[in-house]
């Protein structure tokens, strides 16, 4: 399959926006290995797709990332955007670079990388296993 658009040419927060789509999906999905009930369901995806949680879980995952991903993310990071009251200005701006690399990812078709990180976000949040 091939990219859905050239990416070089979107906003960074028209990458993030696609890439926080995916990751709620990623993480709701996910979540179903461990329980079926709505509420508990929803306050536990509530909680991994939050600003500060992304933004603790990028610092967690740079590391294991490439020099263009990190260039991806410095790209939303710096997008001109507004931060909501739930979050720090600094939580929401990594929040959205994480979410642009993501939706990068997705629509650059680079479906096994863009799995493989949401997978680490979860792992290194803690969010695995039950350890909620």
């Amino acid at each position: 399959m091939e990219n859905f658009v050239d990416t070089r040419e979107l906003s960074p927060l028209v990458l993030a926006y696609v890439g926080d789509a995916y990751f709620h999906l990623f993480v709701r999905t996910r979540l179903l290995s461990l329980t079926h009930r709505i509420e508990k369901l929803h306050e536990l995806s509530a909680q991994i797709v939050s600003a500060s949680v992304q933004a603790e879980v990028y610092k967690k995952i740079e590391p294991r990332l490439t020099e263009d991903e990190r260039a991806i993310f410095r790209r939303g990071r710096n997008a001109k955007s507004h931060a909501p009251r739930v979050a720090t200005v600094a939580e929401y701006h990594a929040s959205t670079g994480f979410e642009a690399l993501l939706g990068e990812l997705f629509l650059t078709n680079k479906i096994a990388r863009l799995d493989e990180i949401c997978e680490m976000a979860l792992t290194e949040g803690g969010f695995l296993g039950g350890n909620f």
